[in-house]
């Protein structure tokens, strides 16, 4: 591949208007690069997650050993993230990410092979995906951030949209062409053009180049100089003693457990109440979409997202989920699926805008770490939670419930930090290294 496409630095003239166009992260060609590798990505991750269920199955018969492999490579997130993203922070994050794409390929490749001559049984499957977790407690993070290492910090929101964005094309586009893979060429395919995928991606790495002005320029620096004073323990430390932080772990976390598993409340409200089939809730899904979509964009316009607005959307998105738990029709239903799906797309943009650059630059990697772990723990226990409570209260029953809850939880907090005393924040010195003013300012 010729340097010249990703390497040369564009940026907008210094005098030009500050744009909230969705696109704008666009207008640099590194993050055009960047995007056009990460939808041949995800579209190749997505072709290998549409089949791998039905290798699971096809190789042990079992649904419990499908659900065990799917847990097998979610535990290291839970276990050693913040190793991970402590390694993100030491390492140089364009090496780290042209590494870990490397490793993620060879064990694609790896996969297929096995699969291709018949030889991959249960112990192989489930080392398998034991390591592709453990690469992608590393990967997650250093791609995320390397992303936003590109474009000026006023333009990270745009990043973070367009990457939601190219993430749902890439599901879509891979789902899409599992069938065809699978179909005339065999489940070996798949995991083949997975490999593929990950190796195209780490062979644009190394020809990105951050615009000027981009927080990877004084990041790469910080990082640098911070790189043997910093443990995993004082990433952990800033974690737990940074309250904007804290407040987006709970907002999210509340969420996460009483709202956003619409593929199971919804499912069975359609199914039951509403008295619908399997195509009715095909169709309130492809709306969910939509409404990502659509709030991937908006997300991208955000100039300067803060936890307070996470919260607020994230309130409104629980009063939405009410009234769509009373909806007394599918097509009421459909109405407010919408600007459910409008306004969880908005909050995640914002939410993670806010994680991804409040940190200083030099704990980022740590700080993600910390969040992988608690994701974790929201994506496995979430569900069973949300389950108990249908039992108890039904469907409609948990989305009220529900979204009662996130509101009121959400409200309380806010009353609770107002009536705080206002006391200017002081960040140490081994902390940051950047004025205590802007690092406090993006998620005010």
């Amino acid at each position: 591949m010729s340097s010249s496409p990703v390497s040369a630095v564009s940026a907008p003239p210094a005098s030009a208007p500050a744009s909230r166009s969705p696109w704008r992260s666009l207008r640099y060609r590194s993050m055009r690069w960047w995007s056009v590798a990460n939808f041949v990505s995800n579209a190749g991750t997505w072709m290998q997650l549409t089949v791998q269920n039905l290798l699971v199955l096809q190789i042990t018969g079992s649904a419990a050993a499908t659900g065990l492999s799917m847990s097998v490579q979610a535990a290291p997130a839970l276990l050693i993230s913040v190793f991970g993203g402590a390694a993100v922070d030491r390492w140089p994050r364009k090496l780290t990410a042209a590494v870990s794409q490397a490793l993620l390929g060879a064990v694609a490749f790896a996969t297929a092979l096995l699969v291709a001559l018949d030889r991959l049984d249960v112990t192989t499957l489930m080392v398998l995906a034991a390591v592709t977790g453990v690469v992608a407690t590393v990967d997650g993070p250093a791609c995320s951030l390397l992303g936003n290492d590109l474009v000026p910090p006023e333009d990270v929101p745009s990043a973070i949209g367009v990457g939601a964005l190219v993430h749902q094309a890439g599901r879509l586009t891979g789902a899409a062409l599992a069938g065809v893979a699978v179909g005339f060429l065999g489940t070996a395919a798949a995991y083949a053009a997975n490999g593929l995928s990950f190796l195209f991606v780490a062979s644009v790495v190394p020809f990105l180049r951050p615009a000027r002005g981009a927080a990877g320029q004084t990041g790469k620096a910080a990082r640098h100089e911070r790189a043997d004073s910093l443990s995993v323990r004082e990433g952990l430390a800033f974690f737990a003693r940074r309250p904007r932080l804290l407040a987006l772990a709970g907002v999210t976390g509340i969420s996460a457990v009483f709202g956003r598993n619409y593929q199971l409340t919804l499912a069975v409200l359609v199914t039951g109440p509403l008295a619908g089939g399997a195509g009715s809730f095909g169709t309130v899904s492809t709306v969910l979409a939509a409404g990502g979509i659509v709030g991937a964009v908006l997300g991208a316009r955000l100039r300067r997202p803060s936890v307070r607005v996470v919260g607020a959307l994230a309130a409104a998105g629980g009063l939405l989920q009410v009234v769509a738990g009373l909806s007394p029709s599918l097509a009421v239903l459909l109405v407010m699926v919408l600007p459910m799906a409008v306004v969880e797309s908005v909050s995640d943009t914002a939410g993670t805008s806010v994680l991804q650059t409040d940190p200083p630059a030099h704990l980022r990697g740590r700080v993600l770490g910390v969040w992988g772990s608690i994701g974790t723990v929201w994506g496995l226990g979430g569900p069973p939670a949300l389950g108990l409570l249908m039992e108890l209260a039904g469907a409609r029953g948990a989305l009220v419930a529900g979204g009662l809850i996130i509101a009121a939880s959400i409200a309380a907090g806010h009353l609770l930090h107002g009536r705080r005393p206002k006391e200017p924040t002081a960040l140490r010195a081994e902390d940051t290294v950047v004025p205590a003013r802007v690092a406090l300012g993006t998620a005010a």
